[in-house]
């Protein structure tokens, strides 16, 4: 499209491109760092807060200073505040996300809805849902209460140790086992069926402990990103 012409010339490489792998892939790889652009900037603002930097540029408080911000760059202050939640989340759980391979392309978007869900859920089960759902999801999962049906999971529902698909049994677990059990079971099962919904593969891998676990994330994600490339 000629129109396009002078704005590709400024922009990155991949705009410009014939080929619509690169240009495929050059979207994927910027929207991944729109995300770690994001956490960036959350991480900068927890700074600015705690440590009080605010104070060196003038500003009374740190409200001062986001209004000061939102102003200069033209931003709603909500937005700037919604990033600053992102910092906090993940630097108060940034152990557990390590472990569990989680990194800025797999949606920072969610996670000033994580300690919402963490306080009527358990632990296991959030983080598996964090990994597994999209953001609108997740957003949903972590605003029900415990037991309720997610409004954007229609399809899916547990009560207790029964999985129902439409209002049918489809999964009964053991109900010996215990609540957590249970629910780790039931989070494994419904990320599973979403996969399948949207014509995906499972593959099932034992991991000795959170350590194996971090890595074989992070050679995975590496691994499935090279094979999208080709």
């Amino acid at each position: 499209m000629k129109d396009l012409t002078n704005v590709i010339n400024i922009f990155p490489g991949f705009l410009g491109s014939e080929d619509p792998v690169k240009l495929d892939q050059g979207i994927r790889d910027t929207i991944r760092g729109v995300g770690h652009s994001i956490l960036c900037i959350g991480i900068g603002l927890v700074r600015m807060k705690s440590e009080k930097y605010f104070i060196k540029l003038k500003y009374k408080n740190m409200t001062a200073y986001i209004n000061g911000l939102a102003k200069d760059l033209k931003m709603d202050t909500s937005s700037i505040y919604n990033r600053l939640r992102i910092g906090k989340t993940y630097l108060k759980y940034r152990e557990e996300l390590e472990n569990i391979g989680f990194d800025a392309g797999d949606g920072v978007s969610k996670l000033p809805y994580l300690e919402r869900a963490l306080a009527k859920r358990p632990k296991e089960e959030v983080f598996l849902n964090l990994m597994a759902m999209g953001q609108r999801d997740f957003m949903d999962y972590a605003r029900a209460q415990a037991g309720e049906k997610p409004v954007s999971d229609k399809k899916w529902e547990q009560r207790g140790n029964i999985l129902y698909m439409e209002g049918k049994r489809a999964i009964i677990v053991n109900k010996n086992l215990s609540e957590r059990e249970i629910n780790m079971i039931m989070a494994a099962m419904r990320a599973s069926c979403r996969a399948l919904e949207r014509d995906g593969k499972i593959l099932v891998v034992h991991l000795d402990n959170a350590e194996e676990l971090r890595r074989f994330a992070r050679i995975a994600k590496r691994e499935r990103r090279r094979m999208r490339r080709k």
